[in-house]
């Protein structure tokens, strides 16, 4: 994917979160037989349970949320959300 069209870089997730990198793993993750992407809008009832995470390779680390709760104030952005 080119760099300027990836989601991470368009939601300022790169380069505000995170340092660039190179991807090394998958990760899905599915809420209720739904695969979610940075992409994909879901509604909050939607997400009432626990999703599914698969997560290839050995380096599991915290799932963060860049903009939580909102893009004006994200002072929850580093929230273990599990």
């Amino acid at each position: 994917m080119r760099r300027e069209r990836d989601p991470l870089v368009l939601g300022h997730v790169i380069g505000d979160v995170v340092d660039s990198f190179t991807r090394s793993t998958n990760l899905i993750v599915t809420y209720s037989e739904r695969e979610v992407s940075s992409v994909v809008e879901i509604k909050p009832s939607q997400v009432v349970n626990q999703p599914r995470v698969d997560i290839g390779g050995d380096d599991l680390r915290v799932m963060v949320d860049p903009d939580a709760p909102s893009p004006n104030d994200p002072n929850l952005r580093e929230y273990l959300h599990w």
